[in-house]
């Protein structure tokens, strides 16, 4: 049976890689900190996922284990060591703290001369995932671990995208997931181009694919949790059956249809078609999503090469009108949430600081023009 490693046993790896590994045959070791959850999979080895749809069907998934990498790094090692396929769903920012224990394990390779060529797949909601994964491997590999790592283990770059909402279960392993799911893999930066999962997409260039779901998914789910919150909708559901706040979803779609087509080529009737499954999707009446779950980490949302910012300087670039992008910028600059510390922090800052320095520091604007666009819109009423 083959064999793969995965980061991050949550609810997006238990309920969508786990999912897809199970399907392809795979035996599947889950590497996370949390006992409780590293502890029930070795316990029972199988867990069960709910599909959100009419008559809710469930799929139990077995053939798993896990390691708590705090407290057995050398169980990681050995699984990479002869690991067919690794992947992460850990977020962005813990994609450092992983590393070292990644480059342990090719290292372990080397040193058992397993010479198979293995795929190491982020499935973060970021750009280029998996090759700032790579870069911060680097930074642990010696010269020969490095030569290595180049001849025999691949980073392509992968971008996914299902709703997992916020949940609480009596059993912790228990994961409720939206019907819909998408995988795509850059399959040419492949070290190990036979390995090719059903029911994921392989596309030579996934930078369109990428910024397909990210200006899409993500800023419209994003659109739909800021908006909705300044309008006093509790969950994502609440707030779409809101006409101004559906509106004002739609009309960011438009300009990221716009942005996708002008940059990419894609076709405005399929964008059209795929945004409104957007919509749908965001609708789905089987799944209760927290506006404060999708609206946590204002800051890091506002990024330069993030949901609103990016888009809004490449629309600008183009002369196109980014009018309702910026109008969403307004929505994150007044959202306030005690219990989420980047927003408590974008409010302190904006009350002790100059608005500009704020944005010049929250977004990495620096084009004048551009950050006086973004204080008229966050200063408008």
């Amino acid at each position: 049976m083959k064999k793969a490693v995965h980061f991050g046993a949550g609810n997006i790896g238990r309920g969508f890689i786990g999912e897809i590994l199970f399907e392809n045959g795979f035996e599947i070791t889950f590497v996370d900190v949390n006992a409780q959850i590293i502890d029930a999979l070795n316990e029972r080895g199988s867990y069960e996922i709910e599909i959100a749809e009419e008559g809710q069907r469930h799929i139990i998934i077995s053939g798993v284990r896990g390691i708590n990498n705090s407290t057995h790094p050398e169980e990681v090692v050995a699984a990479i060591a002869e690991a067919d396929l690794v992947t992460t769903a850990i977020g962005p920012n813990i994609l450092p703290f992983i590393a070292s224990l990644i480059a342990q394990g090719i290292e372990a390779r080397q040193q058992a001369d397993n010479q198979q060529a293995l795929d190491i797949l982020a499935c973060e909601n970021m750009i280029g995932g998996s090759s700032f994964l790579h870069e911060e491997v680097k930074k642990h590999l010696s010269e020969a671990g490095t030569a290595f790592a180049e001849a025999h283990i691949g980073f392509p770059n992968a971008a996914v995208d299902r709703i997992v909402p916020a949940q609480s279960h009596e059993d912790p392993l228990f994961v409720v997931v939206e019907p819909f799911n998408e995988w795509v893999v850059e399959s040419q930066a492949m070290k190990n181009p036979e390995l090719k999962l059903a029911k994921v997409h392989y596309e030579a260039d996934l930078e369109p694919f990428i910024e397909r779901k990210l200006f899409s998914v993500n800023s419209g789910h994003a659109t739909s949790a800021y908006t909705g919150a300044y309008f006093g909708a509790q969950t994502i559901l609440e707030a779409l059956k809101m006409p101004i706040v559906k509106t004002k979803v739609e009309a960011v779609l438009a300009e990221i249809r716009s942005l996708l087509m002008a940059k990419w080529g894609f076709e405005e009737e399929a964008l059209k078609d795929y945004h409104n499954i957007i919509i749908s999707r965001f609708e789905n009446p089987f799944i209760v999503d927290d506006v404060a779950r999708v609206a946590r980490t204002p800051i890091r949302k506002l990024g330069y090469d993030e949901r609103f910012i990016r888009p809004i300087r490449e629309l600008r670039e183009r002369g196109l009108s980014y009018d309702a992008l910026l109008q969403t910028v307004h929505y994150i600059f007044e959202y306030e949430d005690e219990t989420d510390a980047q927003s408590v922090e974008l409010q302190e800052m904006q009350a002790q600081e100059p608005l500009a320095s704020v944005i010049e520091k929250v977004t990495g604007v620096s084009d004048q023009v551009l950050v006086a666009e973004l204080i008229a819109a966050i200063e408008e009423k």
